[in-house]
């Protein structure tokens, strides 16, 4: 079984959890905020690819939204590396590969 979808989406075979700290923007409206972790109390019908997920996102303290990963781009510097709260380059490297192993390049996005 596979986690690949349709739409051209993921482009892996596996899910992978965007990491806490990860900077992302809402693809709806802009908003941008940090994962802020996983919850399984899922009341919405969406889901993130494990079936059983929603990030929990911190668009400013204390609000936290819930949302799935196909409503969510990450955000990155001007080199293209993946933005976190409070790690280092080389560890935003490793994780830029990991997360561009999964998603399409139309999934991230350079910070303003």
């Amino acid at each position: 079984m596979t986690n690949s979808k349709v739409e051209g989406v993921r482009t892996g075979k596996r899910w992978v959890s965007i990491p806490d700290g990860t900077k992302v923007r809402f693809r709806q409206d802009g908003r941008e905020g940090i994962i802020d972790g996983l919850t399984e109390l899922v009341v919405d019908p969406g889901r993130n690819p494990d079936s059983r997920t929603q990030y929990r996102i911190n668009v400013g303290d204390p609000d936290r939204i819930l949302a799935i990963e196909d409503d969510l781009m990450v955000l990155t510097d001007a080199d293209g590396v993946v933005l976190m709260v409070k790690q280092k380059g080389e560890y935003r490297r490793v994780v830029t590969q990991q997360l561009q192993a999964v998603f399409a390049a139309d999934r991230f996005v350079r910070a303003a």
